[in-house]
């Protein structure tokens, strides 16, 4: 069997808050997983049982067993809270949790002796958007960290100090909110959520750095290049298997993401 990860959007979830759920099935071989930051916070579902992965702040190398399968649902930047209620998101940066802690055990037992009964991490996932959905009544998001992420999350991005005041909060507020929210602050976030831009805009084969540097909304290609050694410890022509200014370049890393 080879390794496999997919992606779908959430039939029950809302898609406001969940932005995917994904599976993977584990190639017999152990190897290592490159995981990257993206500001979002999974539940996993594994043979360890139901895991909470925090957003990270820097990349990991994760150690993959052979032959395992995961499935996981994957909250955006600033919805954990749908899950984690009134936990900040800044106490799960850089930690894999066990549910039972965050949400009680009858709670994670509940949706484990479900997950124990669905067929594969295809059915594992479908129970995993069930749960996310009956989380959402009586659930109240954050608007103003709504605005914030959207803010931040768009090319141009904004300046800390204009966003805080369209907010109506002071520049401390608003880093405060962010961080418990998810998990970093407006500039890490603004970073992070461009890097994750630039992972989206790359196509192999069919762009070059310096075209993925224009629509991610870099100054320029050396720009994207230190952002993504900042964020995953490697050249861009590594993980995102597209040429440079000089030669092609097509190797690739084992993945971009957790849930390995």
């Amino acid at each position: 069997m080879t390794a496999s990860y997919t992606e779908r959007r959430p039939v029950l979830a809302p898609g406001r808050q969940v932005a995917c759920l994904w599976t993977r099935h584990n190639a017999q071989e152990s190897y290592d997983q490159l995981v990257v930051p993206d500001g979002c916070v999974d539940l996993v579902w594994s043979d360890a049982g139901l895991e909470v992965v925090g957003p990270d702040r820097a990349p990991r190398s994760v150690p993959v067993r052979g032959g395992a399968e995961l499935a996981g649902v994957r909250f955006r930047p600033g919805a954990a809270g749908l899950l984690l209620g009134a936990v900040p998101v800044r106490e799960l940066c850089d930690r894999q949790v066990p549910l039972a802690e965050l949400v009680g055990a009858p709670t994670a037992e509940r949706l484990g002796e479900r997950l124990a009964r669905a067929r594969g991490s295809g059915g594992a996932a479908a129970e995993l958007d069930a749960f996310a959905a009956a989380l959402v009544p009586g659930w109240e998001p954050d608007r103003v960290v709504e605005r914030a992420v959207a803010a931040l999350g768009r090319v141009r991005g904004a300046r800390v100090p204009d966003l805080a005041a369209e907010l109506g909060l002071s520049e401390r507020q608003l880093r405060r909110r962010l961080v418990d929210a998810v998990g970093y602050g407006p500039k890490t976030l603004h970073a992070v959520l461009r890097f994750q831009r630039a992972l989206a805009c790359a196509r192999p084969g069919r762009s070059g750095l310096a075209e993925v540097a224009l629509r991610a909304g870099y100054a320029d290609q050396a720009h994207l290049t230190r952002e993504v050694r900042r964020w995953a410890g490697v050249p861009p022509t590594v993980l995102l298997g597209l040429r440079g200014s000089d030669q092609p370049d097509t190797r690739r890393t084992p993945g971009r993401r957790r849930g390995a």
